[in-house]
């Protein structure tokens, strides 16, 4: 694998790699943090960094600008994430003050989740061995190499009513997982989250519960529709992929939709259908469509920060899920501040502090396990 990769990055920076050779090696970058040895020495890292700036330079050093522009060069993508994690079009001049910090290194987040069956047995994931974890109702719970939950019905019970029993999963901060639902629905969830959802679907519907943000992949049933109820609204729908950020300290609800239609319900704030590419934000007795910005919206599932043009109060919420840390501000108007950039989601906090550090509006220290957000003018 070593060997394969530096031929990669080899090729890739030479113009000769193909487009699946691209994606492999995009998704070997956004994982080898979290798979741990990435099979490449500090020197080969440090080399590939300055022959990507050789090689991109531009004739004058850009001025630091407040949005890190998340428009880059296929080529500075990767290559900047090999040796730093974070991506930008231009390198800037890094002229903030250093990031303090007191404590040992805060490492990003990884599958870990708890699953709780309906007899009230407790399985730490990420602690369980590969393989079938239980069996309940007919149903085979297991685990793959890679980490997802799977459940298969057996065929003793698949053409049996439903028992009226329901499993919940739910990952910590600093956790996320992948869980495939009796019914073939993928589901990814974000760290912060639970879903809730029977053992076997049966009767005419597909009902599960939701709270924090999840991805899904609904497998196609026309007479059974699926529904996910959160705390301010329902989705419904047949076979589609679609995400929701439902998490009780942000001030909206998103649902955002790649593929096929959902209809979304509320009972204060009415009805409305999305189309791929839309988003519906519920605030309140307020429900709004809008253009969505998917890539932004499903970062997380793809091993990515995203921000365009964000609040930093949002997008401290997301580091202190993913990194399990607290964050204090000095100043409260500093919560409002728009940040854009790209980072993977495997990397150091302290990177991704120092990336929006760039911008001189900010600046942060770490103690123990809090976050300080300073002015950094």
């Amino acid at each position: 694998m070593d060997n394969k990769v530096k031929d990669l990055l080899k090729r890739f920076k030479e113009g000769k790699t193909t487009h699946q050779e691209e994606e492999m090696l995009r998704y070997w970058l956004h994982h080898h943090n979290q798979e741990g040895a990435s099979g490449l020495s500090e020197a080969d890292l440090q080399k590939a960094d300055e022959d990507m700036w050789m090689a991109i330079k531009p004739a004058d050093k850009p001025a630091v600008t407040r949005k890190l522009i998340p428009a880059i060069a296929a080529a500075a993508v990767l290559l900047i994430a090999v040796s730093a994690g974070y991506l930008f079009m231009n390198k800037p001049e890094n002229k903030s003050v250093p990031l303090t910090v007191k404590t040992s290194v805060i490492k990003p987040g990884g599958n870990n989740a708890v699953l709780t069956l309906a007899s009230g047995k407790k399985i730490v994931l990420n602690d369980a061995a590969t393989g079938e974890l239980a069996e309940e109702s007919g149903i085979i719970i297991s685990k793959t190499a890679d980490g997802q939950l799977v459940y298969t019905v057996t065929s003793e019970y698949s053409g049996k009513a439903g028992v009226n029993a329901f499993n919940t999963i739910e990952t910590p901060r600093g956790g996320q997982y992948q869980i495939n639902l009796p019914d073939g629905t993928k589901v990814w969830l974000n760290a912060v989250s639970s879903l809730r959802f029977p053992a076997r679907f049966s009767g005419n519907q597909r009902k599960v519960e939701l709270s924090g943000e999840g991805y899904f992949e609904v497998a196609h049933n026309k007479k059974m529709p699926f529904k996910v109820k959160t705390a301010d609204q329902e989705v419904e729908v047949l076979g589609t992929h679609f995400n929701i950020n439902s998490y009780p300290d942000e001030t909206e609800t998103m649902t955002t939709l790649l593929e096929g239609s959902v209809s979304v319900n509320s009972a204060i704030a009415g009805s409305a259908m999305l189309k791929p590419g839309q988003q519906s934000l519920l605030s309140g007795n307020n429900l709004k469509v809008a253009v969505a910005d998917v890539d932004a919206a499903i970062a997380w599932k793809n091993g990515e920060f995203r921000f365009n043009d964000e609040k930093l109060e949002s997008i401290m919420h997301k580091v202190s899920r993913w990194y399990n840390v607290e964050v204090v501000y000095q100043d409260d108007k500093l919560r409002t501040e728009p940040f854009g950039g790209v980072i993977t989601r495997f990397a150091k906090v302290s990177e991704l502090l120092k990336m929006l550090e760039l911008t001189q509006e900010v600046k942060f220290k770490i103690e123990n396990n809090t976050i300080v957000v300073m002015d950094g003018k």
